[in-house]
């Protein structure tokens, strides 16, 4: 097997990660071990609101409704424990990506 297939075959792809411990992120794919990951150009979804549907998978789908979601100005990177990893639509990366930083309140 070459390192794009199976556990590695979404490496460099934009994905949206759920962790053990530190919430919902979205980023690239840079790195894989086991459950660790690392994502770069990676931002915290701090609340997120599916635009169709009712799940982080839909999320992963359709994107986030911007008023209802509070997503945060990305980091280069950030290493990550990964309980599930879901590669993103176009749809999905472009209303992410397009989510206004959120602001302290």
């Amino acid at each position: 097997q070459s390192s794009n297939d199976g556990l590695n075959g979404m490496i460099g792809a934009k994905v949206i990660v759920r962790t053990y411990s530190a919430g919902v992120w979205f980023g690239e794919l840079a790195q894989k071990s086991g459950n660790e990951v690392i994502l770069k150009n990676a931002r915290r979804l701090y609340r997120w609101w599916a635009a169709k549907g009712i799940s982080l998978s839909a999320v992963s789908l359709y994107g986030v409704k911007h008023k209802e979601s509070k997503i945060v100005e990305a980091v280069d990177s950030v290493w990550l424990e990964a309980i599930e990893i879901v590669p993103c639509t176009c749809l999905a990366i472009k209303s992410i990506e397009g989510a206004p930083n959120v602001e302290a309140e």
